[in-house]
């Protein structure tokens, strides 16, 4: 356990200095040039200090989510799927705006018992996920559906895809696919290792389906909601 746990604070403490050494590069270089510096490059560096900025606060978001994962209580509940997901759509309409999102939700899915925070945010790192690797004018299609006595969602992207060779690191802490999109996009390889902890520890079951430069598809199951069992775990609790 140490050594995972040194391995992961070595790992974390390397994908700090990467945004943090860009802050304070930049930074020095604008308040010790600032009068040779001409408007349009100090608005290149001043976008730069705020893009890092940004992965620095959802890389602390994300590690925090990571320690918090083995301590945290799940709190299952009985949970309308549907509207669940039409609940942070707004999010991505305003933070992509050019991407198309399009709902295909099954009109009678019957409720699945989650813990509702988790399954949000679940969906929202696989929806952003397909939306950040996605071009400009993209669709990133969302579905449920009823499968085999169970409930699936599906986020379907027109993005770059997976390569096959890749499709083992999916799932790991840090893993993080080289594409002609990741140099511009900001990431740092847990949004996807949560994702599956997250589904694993309310009975899911997470995969995947890719084209290279086609797009790709994550499916996540889960069971429905089932009353004796809510009962009795309630009374055990």
């Amino acid at each position: 356990m140490n050594t995972m746990q040194d391995e992961f604070i070595s790992t974390v403490s390397h994908e700090l200095r990467t945004p943090l050494t860009s802050i304070r590069g930049f930074s020095q270089t604008l308040l010790s040039s600032w009068d040779k510096i001409d408007d349009e490059s100090k608005k290149k560096f001043i976008k730069i200090i705020e893009d890092q900025s940004n992965r620095l606060i959802h890389l602390v978001e994300n590690v925090l989510t990571v320690s918090k994962m083995s301590t945290e209580n799940t709190v299952m509940k009985k949970i309308d799927i549907n509207n669940a997901i039409r609940k942070i759509i707004p999010l991505f309409t305003e933070q992509y705006k050019t991407r198309n999102f399009q709902l295909e939700l099954s009109s009678n899915l019957p409720p699945a018992r989650l813990d509702e925070d988790k399954f949000q945010q679940i969906m929202t790192n696989l929806i952003d996920n397909a939306a950040k690797y996605s071009e400009s004018g993209k669709t990133v299609t969302i579905s449920t559906s009823i499968l085999d006595g169970k409930i699936s969602i599906k986020v379907k992207d027109e993005g770059v895809g997976i390569k096959k060779e890749d499709y083992g690191k999916m799932f790991k802490k840090f893993s993080r696919l080289e594409n002609h999109l990741t140099s511009t996009t900001q990431g740092n390889g847990l949004g996807l290792y949560i994702t599956d902890k997250l589904v694993r520890s309310m009975g899911g079951v997470i995969s995947f389906e890719s084209t290279e430069g086609k797009g790709t598809t994550f499916e996540v199951i889960f069971p429905f909601y089932n009353e004796e069992e809510a009962l009795r775990c309630s009374q055990v609790s």
